[in-house]
């Protein structure tokens, strides 16, 4: 105790026990089991707007299939009602992409950029005053956009590209949540917009068991965000009540069968020649895992984001349109 009266030692050990105690209770938390009590309702607090579409008795769903993707965009969306049904003259679009990662489209490990083009372009054609498409990918952002084709091929459709710099993030807490408390999320693009499609491929995840529509809202965290490995299937299952899309567009034209998600060799690949669309994160994810061939009770995220709620997991009691 040199140099420290019996006072300031005592408080300092306060002070010290304080902090570890305060450690052990994060770390508590980030290894609690019980799955999050979500509030769908009460989606406005969060931080992100909610923008699902107001029910119009359209149709929820839609699968096509084919090896052509701008064609089956095409067709899945006209099935729905047309683009139009979801983006209005003078609207402000954001295209949620997975650029997670500077591989090629070969390789099915981001969305591969005809879709995004034919997404774009749709986007466009239905009036949109402005799309931008984003993502916050774990590779450098630019070489992601640049090298994934998703950056050039978005452009070149006549979309804007916002790549996450650290002003367009905010502290973000999802109510009921217990993992997204005062986290930092890329709320900038999405602050002025009227409409989000989230665009995702279908992909095998070591982790989660498989990454869809509703996994990729995860490219929106910012910070330190492979803490929330650990708790894999809540982290997914609290996206799906933070981020409430328009529309959500489900590539498996080539799912990524194994090694996910970033793959890397052709043989993780299975040409599944399906796109699924639809207004229900969960029933959208729910036929992508049919067709990765995991079921339900391997996704856990799929069953507490039902449960809470936020989408339905018989996803043929909608009565999806099955394009020809």
């Amino acid at each position: 105790m040199t140099g420290l009266n019996r006072r300031e030692f005592i408080q300092r050990s306060v002070k010290a026990g304080l902090v570890s105690a305060a450690a052990l209770g994060v770390g508590w938390w980030r290894h609690a089991t019980d799955p999050p009590a979500l509030e769908p309702s009460t989606a406005a607090l969060s931080g992100i707007p909610d923008f699902t579409l107001t029910a119009d008795g359209g149709p929820p769903m839609a699968i096509a299939r084919g090896t052509d993707r701008g064609a089956m965009l095409r067709r899945t969306v006209g099935a729905l009602g047309g683009m139009n049904r979801f983006v209005r003259p003078g609207d402000r679009v954001v295209i949620k992409v997975n650029a997670a990662f500077a591989s090629p489209p070969a390789i099915s490990a981001t969305s591969h950029p005809d879709l995004v083009e034919a997404v774009v372009m749709a986007c466009l054609a239905a009036g949109a005053a402005d799309v931008v498409v984003t993502d916050n990918p774990i590779n450098d952002p630019a070489s992601c956009f640049r090298l994934t084709g998703i950056g050039p091929a978005a452009e070149a459709a006549g979309a804007r590209v916002v790549l996450p710099t650290a002003d367009r993030f905010a502290g973000v807490t999802l109510a009921g949540a217990r993992l997204i408390r005062d986290w930092p999320v890329l709320v900038g693009p999405l602050a002025q917009a009227d409409c989000l499609i989230g665009m995702a491929p279908l992909k095998d995840h070591h982790r989660s068991g498989a990454s869809m529509t509703i996994k990729n809202w995860y490219g929106l965290l910012g910070g330190r965000r492979n803490v929330f490995h650990q708790d894999i299937h809540t982290i997914i299952a609290e996206l799906a009540a933070l981020v409430r899309p328009t529309l959500v567009i489900l590539d498996a034209v080539t799912a990524m069968m194994h090694n996910g998600p970033t793959g890397g060799s052709i043989t993780d690949l299975a040409a599944t020649n399906t796109l699924v669309a639809g207004t229900d994160p969960v029933a959208v994810d729910a036929a992508g895992a049919e067709i990765l061939g995991r079921r339900l009770d391997q996704l856990p995220h799929l069953q507490q984001a039902a449960d809470a709620g936020l989408g339905v997991l018989d996803y043929r009691t909608l009565n999806p349109v099955d394009v020809p």
